[in-house]
């Protein structure tokens, strides 16, 4: 099972953050090939593992650097709104360290105002995958 770990210092503060790389879909990949049309290059953002959300979020500035198009809409609720949001929603590749990756998933594109990281990884990542995380070490293991 293809895994990696990370150490983060003072993780009860700073959470269970990772350097990964978003992509559009393989999926979507291969429809551009088949176009001939250039397949954006990944980008690299700092994600945290979060498993009170539900599904993946992608702040709004990397949607731009893909430079790729939603494939829908969905209402999510936040916990800093009183009502659901409306957010467009883009078919993504994830690339975690050590080639650890989730080749297609669905992100939701909101903003994460305030915070260090880009992306939040919900459980619509994790259900494929065993997190391991281990607070006295400052450690945690994500395995797919």
């Amino acid at each position: 099972m293809p895994s990696f770990t990370a150490q983060i210092p003072n993780m009860v503060a700073i959470g269970p953050i990772v350097e990964i790389h978003l992509w559009m879909s393989r999926s979507l990949q291969e429809i551009l090939k088949k176009k001939g049309q250039p397949i954006p290059q990944p980008v690299k953002v700092t994600a945290m593992i979060d498993t009170g959300a539900s599904g993946t979020v992608v702040n709004p500035s990397v949607i731009q650097a893909l430079g790729i198009q939603p494939i829908g809409v969905t209402s999510i609720k936040t916990p800093s709104t009183t009502a659901p949001v409306l957010c467009h929603q883009y078919e993504l590749a994830v690339l975690f360290p050590n080639s650890v990756g989730v080749d297609s998933c669905i992100a939701v594109e909101a903003p994460l105002q305030g915070q260090h990281i880009q992306c939040l990884i919900g459980r619509d990542i994790l259900a494929h995958g065993v997190l391991v995380y281990v607070g006295y070490t400052n450690t945690f293991t994500l395995s797919f």
